[in-house]
């Protein structure tokens, strides 16, 4: 019941506290999420407390509240525990974190921080309108010192910049192609990222997506609603997610598939959203959902994925996201990129701990830039020509600790189709 928000029982405090302490108890006894992230460590520190003695009925309000400000939704302990349901025990880590911030923020109200982090598509539409001047203003050391103070957005963390042009506009001046009736239909969910920060990557995965012969179409949508969750504010993530689930189902009623390119976002679609809405309607959305390596793979399996391509890749050191690994589809992006001729790929698992908008948070800068070390070693050491990642936020870890931004693993795919220049 860790993310049951039909039930009364969901906002009782009492009734949370005892049930973190269930799943607190039963994680001390199989601990093998230790050093799998901060939350975990800082669990098993404070059960290990000599006043605690591994007794979880005595961790206090403030334990709990630090095991789940510590949590940055990577979901990965979700695949690594032997106790997820269908088991009695039905433990679910991520959501009971989820909802422990969600009481938090009914019980004392939300920070401005999290308010701000929440608001994807307001801060895009903002930052949009004048990009010049917003990519000035987040490159400004007086500017950045005063959104640390006021916004707690710390002052070093690299930040997208705003494109002189967004993903939907460049698809509303674009002619359309013509449907047809014995092509592939997919609908393009392109994320907040793609619209207003890297519309490069939406333009490859339509012209890739037109090369194999598909249909794209783009949606009215907003922001999935993960900032939202991240913050505790499970009301304004439903309504987005509404608002996404009537945009999108009609298209599903027609035949079309969903595809993202964005892991976050995918695994949002997936397996956030039939928990948050309930329904027939958002079961049918998550099962015609895709990453969109995961699509493309998929038309390689059934013989449609045209490998005519004319330039290689190179030694190409891929981080695929935790919220790729969570989804359970294998290594996608990685089988896609192997498919191009003179490439090879390094595939790299570790995670970047900016999930979401944890890691630009000021207070876990330090701890966030830590977590990722191995990740920024296995990727200096490993001296590829390239690096790829499907996360955008992935990609600013690794920015800030390279110099140079990651591509997402469809652009060099259109690459290799000769649409677009290295």
């Amino acid at each position: 019941m860790s993310l049951d928000i039909t039930s009364k029982e969901f906002w009782v405090e009492s009734e949370l506290e005892g049930e973190s302490k269930r799943v607190f108890d039963i994680c001390n006894g199989c601990r093998r999420c230790y050093n799998l992230c901060p939350s975990f460590n800082d669990l098993f520190e404070r059960l290990d407390n000599e006043s605690v003695d591994g007794d979880a009925e005595k961790l206090g309000p403030a334990d709990l509240r630090s095991v789940t400000d510590l949590c940055y939704q990577c979901k990965l302990c979700f695949n690594h525990c032997p106790y997820t349901p269908p088991h009695r025990w039905d433990l679910d880590f991520p959501r009971l974190m989820m909802r422990s911030k969600a009481v938090q923020v009914r019980r004392d109200g939300q920070s401005i921080q999290d308010r701000f982090l929440g608001h994807v598509d307001r801060m895009g539409r903002l930052g949009s309108a004048f990009p010049r001047l917003t990519n000035w203003a987040l490159r400004n050391r007086i500017n950045r010192w005063l959104m640390e103070k006021l916004l707690g957005i710390h002052r070093h963390r690299v930040l997208p910049e705003y494109a002189p042009q967004t993903f939907r506009q460049w698809v509303d001046k674009r002619q359309a192609r013509a449907a047809d009736a014995d092509r592939n239909r997919v609908a393009l969910f392109y994320t907040c990222t793609v619209n207003f920060h890297e519309p490069e990557t939406g333009t490859a995965a339509v012209k890739v997506l037109e090369k194999n012969g598909i249909q794209v179409i783009c949606p009215e949508q907003r922001c999935c609603g993960m900032p939202f969750l991240d913050g505790g504010d499970i009301e304004a993530a439903k309504k987005n997610a509404q608002a996404n689930l009537d945009s999108l189902y009609p298209y599903v009623e027609k035949g079309f598939d969903v595809v993202v390119p964005g892991p976050t976002c995918s695994y949002v679609l997936k397996r956030e959203y039939p928990v948050l809405l309930g329904g027939e309607t958002a079961q049918k959305l998550a099962a015609k959902t895709f990453d969109i390596c995961e699509y493309l793979m998929r038309l390689y399996t059934e013989g449609k994925l045209d490998t005519g391509f004319i330039r290689g890749a190179g030694r190409v050191a891929y981080q695929i996201p935790c919220h790729l690994r969570a989804q359970n589809i294998g290594y996608k992006s990685r089988d896609l990129m192997q498919l191009i001729p003179g490439t090879s790929v390094q595939l790299i698992e570790r995670c970047s701990a900016i999930d979401g908008t944890w890691g630009l948070k000021r207070q876990y800068y330090d701890l966030s830039v830590k977590v990722a070390e191995p990740l920024l070693r296995d990727l200096r050491e490993g001296q590829a020509d390239v690096t790829a990642t499907d996360c955008p936020l992935s990609g600013l870890q690794i920015e800030q600790g390279l110099g140079k931004k990651p591509v997402h693993p469809i652009r060099l795919l259109a690459q290799a189709y000769g649409l677009e220049e290295k």
